[in-house]
């Protein structure tokens, strides 16, 4: 078993999340970086945030990591220049693991981030039967039984992705990158321009999707199921929203904690 704190880090498409955490979990600092890029300038490994060069040296770090293996060599560079030699496990699904389950026909074919915020959930909001959506570069959304079997989820192009998709492929259409925030009446936003035309659309569309499958769901195991929301888009889907949901902006990293202390 590692000592010192644990380092967590979630590395998603569009950013990094990390966090340092005690062993019993209870979060010492955390923060949020941009991915580097070689083509814009930027030197060959993260120069990584400022506060790591201040933070005491973990036992052990935990990452997740989805974003592919240039990102996962920049990650153990910037670990090695702040702890060299630092112990590190990147994480992947399998069968069960910290209670939950895997239904999935090949376990580890699920992206880890899906596995790690499944097990933040089910921590979160214990013996519950859940729908977490979340909503970042693809929105996915995973069922999980209050027993903690994940049987199955749903992957569509996330909000931002939908939106700029758009704009890429049609002669006449911008493309859109964000949100707009002052659209007139948000979850009915009939607009009258074209960018919040698309911004109104892609919203409705994603709730409409987060909608149909908790009421399905709902239906199907015959009891209430709680929708938890998370992830860059969630303020603007949130917004179109018109079912009950709760909002849970760490799941990753919640579960990545969890698999550090079982370790």
């Amino acid at each position: 078993m590692s000592r010192g704190p644990h380092l967590l880090i979630d590395a998603g498409n569009s950013r990094i999340k990390w966090a340092l955490v005690t062993q019993d979990g209870s979060r010492l600092h955390a923060g949020a970086m941009d991915h580097v890029h070689e083509d814009a300038g930027q030197p060959d490994a993260a120069t990584g945030p400022d506060e790591w060069s201040a933070l005491p040296r973990p036992g052990g770090a935990w990452i997740s990591n989805v974003a592919g293996a240039s990102v996962g060599e920049r990650l153990g560079t910037l670990i090695d220049a702040h702890w060299p030699g630092l112990p590190r496990t990147v994480v992947r699904a399998c069968a069960q693991q910290c209670g939950v389950t895997n239904s999935y026909a090949m376990p580890d074919a699920l992206g880890s981030d899906r596995w790690a915020g499944m097990i933040g959930a089910r921590a979160a909001y214990p013996g519950e039967p859940l729908l977490i959506a979340t909503l970042g570069t693809a929105t996915t959304l995973e069922a999980l039984r209050a027993d903690g079997t994940f049987v199955g989820g749903m992957i569509a192009p996330g909000f931002t992705l939908m939106m700029r998709s758009l704009g890429e492929h049609t002669a006449q259409l911008p493309v859109v990158a964000g949100g707009i925030a002052d659209a007139p009446h948000p979850g009915i936003a009939f607009a009258t321009d074209t960018r919040r035309s698309i911004s109104a659309g892609c919203a409705l569309a994603q709730a409409a999707l987060i909608e149909r499958a908790w009421a399905d769901l709902q239906d199907a195991w015959k009891m209430p199921v709680r929708l938890v929301v998370s992830g860059g888009a969630a303020a603007e889907v949130t917004a179109a929203l018109k079912v009950p949901h709760t909002r849970h902006d760490a799941l990753v990293l919640a579960g990545l904690a969890l698999i550090a202390a079982q370790s």
